[in-house]
């Protein structure tokens, strides 16, 4: 009988709740755009959950549409709080694509060059200053991962809907179906500041532009009761007007101020934050803006109390996430024109039938971002049977040449203007040709061509000519200086190497590869005699192989991750000029890690080793250390206490050490010790693992530039008397 009575009170009990929740007002939730400001929505969100308010169709533009979808997608605004106090608002805005997405080429292109220029038809344009947006859109699909399925807003846990502005007609496009983190990443493409949103061929700005507050289309949703939550800027005086963004704002709102005055008269609840001392962009006061919205809230909380009497107090449940896992059955891709399905899915890094997770699925879209061979990237995960589909849209960029510029000085190749051209698509697709030519004390050059096909085998074809004048050591030359009166010589040194190479990924990380090179060496030096100053004046070809690593977040001033490098090149023939050439080989490698010790503070370990096997190694090949600041080539390697090209010998193993601080925001002072035993064949005996012979150490300021890193260095070593300083400007070639 009890149990009767416990079904029937049950029944009762759920009729009654059924009852209350037909009877009961439908509230919905209007959201405006603020950039950072919109995060007092999060306070304002708060305070409706403790007051036990159920939201039952959400609206908002711009930020609005950001917190608005995740909070309809099954979010708690605790959850919201949590998700922003984690993203990196710096990384948002600037669009951050990491290091560790570029490949090797692309990782030199961004640290040599200070000014890229589009080059079309011999005119030189403008920068594209623009952001495509895609480390927003990857949050926010990696967030929404729960509803990824649903192209009906109509159907997520909280109807929703969002507004964007068509750049082309001026009108606004509501948003309520299709890809959800497509819809909430176009209604706040803010303009000026991030790339318009293509959406089922509307090009979409910033909803704001014009219509800030969409509470028609929220009331239209279902909604009897509106709450709205306004944090627009009002109309600033001249005053106030005192930065690029403001104005920008100020032109925003022009539009949409005397519409938000008729719609404040419409809504039932408004709340409006007293937030006119932030901007869009104060994310770093976000904390204090959520509490802001609370306060602001907490203003009408007698209203909201009337709202909720009567009614079963709502509780929002905690959303469960997903696990960070996808099935991905097929890989979906749009014509292109310039590069095929297989370059596309050598950067995704992944293929059909594969599980993945959101990370690896991020860093395949940053790697394909990081290409900049695509204006336009888009895509997302529809359904298959309970797995995914991953449907890319890509838009090839269409400017193909590029005009580049760089500038750097050092003590051993002294001042230099790096001019390049650049051409993608020049003969094949997914190809690119690069022509560096340097102008100043020593002219230099760079050619590379290079044909990138994805798991396939890559190939290209490099040739470069460097040259300098220099004080050295006679080991350069391989001479005995007992016979001449003097303790180095003056050297003239020109190298022009040409390499064919082929190149793959091996287990999706390493990259390996081999080739073929022809390399012209002529070192002249009038010290030793000026009846015959040829030292050398030869050609040699030789077979190389290598594997390379990388994944350091910055090559100066490294945080965290880890490289190496390893190689090995057998010289086969030589035009042999002295007459002693015998067949040998050089294998070296390279080591190195960095990490963080605490904030601002990050240590960096490298080690590095190179020996010659075989016959009688060619000196003019020999490991030569000294010196900082040059761009390495051959086996010239910097050393810390010792001038450039000091200290030579067919083998050596050297580790260095650096502690580096950044004092404030680019700028870093450090301190550098290298060790290092070299000479002609030290691995034959335990020479290489004996008291390091040679060691130097050095303090140094770095400061982070456009046109790449500004050092100074003072090395000293315990050997010599003598100390050193450096200074160098710019990237390194």
């Amino acid at each position: 009988m009890k149990q009767y009575k416990l079904l029937i009170f049950t029944l009762f009990f759920c009729l009654s709740v059924f009852s209350q929740e037909q009877n009961r007002p439908k509230i919905g939730l209007v959201l405006s755009g603020g950039g950072a400001k919109g995060f007092a929505h999060i306070g304002v969100l708060k305070v409706l959950e403790d007051a036990g308010i159920k939201i039952d169709y959400i609206g908002g533009t711009s930020m609005g549409a950001v917190i608005g979808g995740l909070y309809a997608s099954g979010y708690t605004a605790s959850q919201i709080d949590s998700i922003f106090q984690k993203t990196n608002f710096d990384e948002l805005i600037n669009d951050f694509v990491p290091r560790s997405s570029k490949n090797f080429y692309e990782k030199r292109n961004d640290e040599l060059y200070a000014l890229v220029l589009p080059f079309t038809k011999f005119r030189v344009g403008i920068p594209e200053a623009l952001s495509k947006g895609m480390y927003n859109f990857n949050l926010i699909s990696k967030l929404t991962r729960n509803v990824r399925h649903v192209r009906d807003f109509n159907k997520l846990p909280i109807p929703f809907l969002c507004i964007g502005t068509d750049i082309e007609t001026g009108k606004q496009v509501i948003l309520d179906s299709g890809n959800l983190p497509q819809a909430i990443i176009a209604s706040a493409a803010f303009p000026s500041l991030f790339s318009p949103v293509e959406v089922d061929g509307k090009l979409l700005v910033d909803g704001g532009v014009t219509n800030n507050y969409p509470i028609d289309e929220v009331r239209k949703l279902g909604a009897d009761i509106i709450i709205g939550v306004d944090v627009q800027d009002d109309l600033l005086t001249r005053k106030s007007l005192k930065d690029a963004t403001r104005i920008l704002v100020q032109i925003t709102n022009l539009h949409s101020i005397e519409k938000m005055k008729e719609n404040v008269a419409q809504t039932d609840i408004y709340i409006k934050p007293d937030i006119k001392d932030y901007g869009v962009i104060s994310f770093d006061k976000g904390n204090e803006i959520i509490k802001k919205g609370e306060n602001a809230t907490f203003a009408v909380y007698d209203k909201i109390q009337q709202l909720a009497e009567g009614q079963t107090a709502y509780v929002k449940p905690k959303m469960i996430i997903n696990k960070d896992s996808l099935e991905i059955k097929d890989i979906n891709i749009n014509h292109l024109d310039d590069f095929t399905r297989d370059y596309v899915l050598g950067k995704l890094r992944f293929k059909p039938n594969t599980k993945i997770s959101y990370e690896q699925l991020e860093r395949g879209i940053n790697n394909i971002n990081a290409t900049q061979n695509f204006s336009v990237i888009n895509y997302s995960l529809d359904a298959n049977n309970g797995d995914d589909n991953l449907s890319l849209q890509l838009k090839e960029n269409q400017t193909k040449s590029f005009l580049k510029f760089g500038l750097h000085y050092d003590g051993l190749f002294k001042s230099g203007i790096l001019i390049n051209l650049t051409r993608k698509k020049t003969f094949f697709k997914n190809d690119i040709a690069s022509l560096d030519v340097v102008l100043g004390d020593n002219f230099r050059y760079n050619f590379d061509y290079y044909i990138e096909n994805g798991y396939n085998l890559s190939f290209g074809f490099k040739s470069t000519l460097n040259q300098f004048n220099r004080n050295v050591v006679s080991q350069l030359g391989g001479l005995d200086l007992a016979d001449v009166s003097v303790n180095n010589i003056n050297v003239d040194f020109l190298d022009v190497t040409s390499q064919f190479y082929f190149q793959s990924l091996f287990v999706q990380k390493f990259l390996i590869g081999g080739g073929l090179e022809y390399k012209y060496l002529k070192i002249n030096s009038e010290t030793v005699t000026a009846t015959a100053p040829v030292i050398d004046k030869s050609s040699y070809a030789s077979v190389f192989g290598y594997m390379k690593y990388d994944s350091f977040d910055d090559k100066d001033f490294p945080t965290r991750g880890w490289f190496f490098s390893g190689d090995i090149k057998s010289f086969l023939l030589s035009s042999d000029y002295t007459k002693s050439f015998e067949p040998f080989s050089i294998a070296k490698a390279e080591f190195g890690l960095a990490a963080t010790l605490f904030k601002k503070a990050t240590i960096k370990f490298q080690t590095e080793a190179g020996f010659s096997f075989g016959d009688q190694s060619v000196p003019f090949f020999n490991f030569i250390l000294g010196g900082y600041g040059y761009k390495t080539f051959n086996n010239f390697r910097h050393f810390y206490g010792y001038d450039f090209l000091s200290i030579a010998g067919d083998s050596y193993i050297k580790t260095t050490g650096t502690v580096d601080y950044e004092i404030f925001k680019n700028n870093h002072v450090n301190f550098t010790a290298n060790f290092a035993n070299l000479g002609n064949r030290i691995f034959d005996s335990v020479d290489w693992i004996s008291i390091p012979k040679y060691s130097g150490y050095a303090v140094g300021y770095g400061l982070e530039t456009v046109i790449g890193p500004i050092e100074i260095k003072h090395s000293w070593s315990p050997e010599n008397s003598k100390g050193y300083t450096w200074f160098s400007v710019g990237f390194m070639f």
